[in-house]
């Protein structure tokens, strides 16, 4: 860590730091493990180059995931280079933490926002997503996010032929796709395996959200495109809160989502599997 950071973070917990050591496992950020000299212990992500809204951001978005049910870290400062977070100690799952999750996450889902869409908007990994609020849910997943997607994997040059003509027949029938209307949820945003840890209780903690308000079946979808959740955790979940008629068919279309940002953040090898989900979208 950088001497001038790890002043700044001296000055903002008035505290000094009595020990460093990076820790593995981001792709964007570094990452530290503090030891304070007032005994606690804290986690640090850096990125000096990183766009000056992100981290608070982050921050923000921790915050409204912490009025629900489910753990999140508490942020301790927040800042355009740094983030400080409460280091959580890693445990094991508990015989009841996928019903804990499934359970968890209707009851945040059910918080609500006020509107599709947030302010600040959210960062998606790198990406800058416009969270401009729109009157309903056909309107912001089409012009705040697949649109805004196809467009930057364009840029790119990553958006093939049948890509683009797949995106384009989805956002003209997207008022018809999207199923019966339901209020804004409360959102964690970037919901696959890696973004959820167990505390030492066995309890599960989201990590890295890209918060706002939208439509929950976006969480869910992308829960079941990386694999990591069982079903268990859907089971609770729709035991708590159940869904829509038709959901499962809307699987591939809001999975659209996280995988238009795949190509986008890491190129042309995930062109097949948005080309797969628009194929599956009927």
């Amino acid at each position: 860590m950088h001497d001038s950071i790890r002043r700044e973070i001296e000055q903002r917990l008035g505290v000094a730091v009595a020990t460093a050591s990076s820790v593995p496992g981001g792709d964007i950020n570094e990452a530290f493990r503090l030891g304070l000299a007032d005994g606690r212990v804290v986690f640090v992500k850096v990125n000096a180059g990183a766009d000056p809204r992100m981290f608070p951001t982050e921050a923000e978005g921790l915050r409204r995931l912490g009025e629900g049910p489910l753990r999140v870290p508490s942020v301790l400062a927040s800042e355009p280079r740094y983030l400080v977070l409460e280091w959580i100690e890693r445990g094991r799952p508990s015989p009841r933490s996928g019903e804990q999750l499934g359970r968890g996450l209707a009851r945040l889902h059910r918080l609500g926002c006020p509107s599709f869409g947030a302010s600040p908007s959210s960062f998606l990994g790198t990406i800058a997503m416009d969270d401009t609020t729109a009157p309903d849910w056909a309107s912001f997943y089409g012009a705040r996010r697949l649109e805004p997607l196809l467009r930057a994997a364009a840029a790119r040059g990553c958006a093939s032929p049948a890509m683009r003509r797949g995106v384009e027949r989805v956002l003209s029938d997207l008022p018809r796709l999207v199923g019966p209307s339901e209020p804004p949820a409360r959102l964690h945003g970037d919901l696959w395996s890696g973004n959820v840890l167990h505390d030492t209780s066995g309890a599960p903690v989201l990590l890295d959200p890209a918060a706002y308000g939208g439509h929950r079946e976006v969480d869910l979808a992308m829960m079941r495109l990386f694999g990591g959740f069982g079903p268990e955790v859907f089971a609770a979940y729709a035991e708590e809160h159940p869904l829509a008629p038709g959901h499962a068919a809307r699987v591939p279309l809001y999975q659209l989502l996280p995988l238009l940002a795949h190509v986008v953040l890491f190129g042309g090898g995930y062109v097949g599997s948005v080309e797969e989900a628009l194929g599956a979208i009927r």
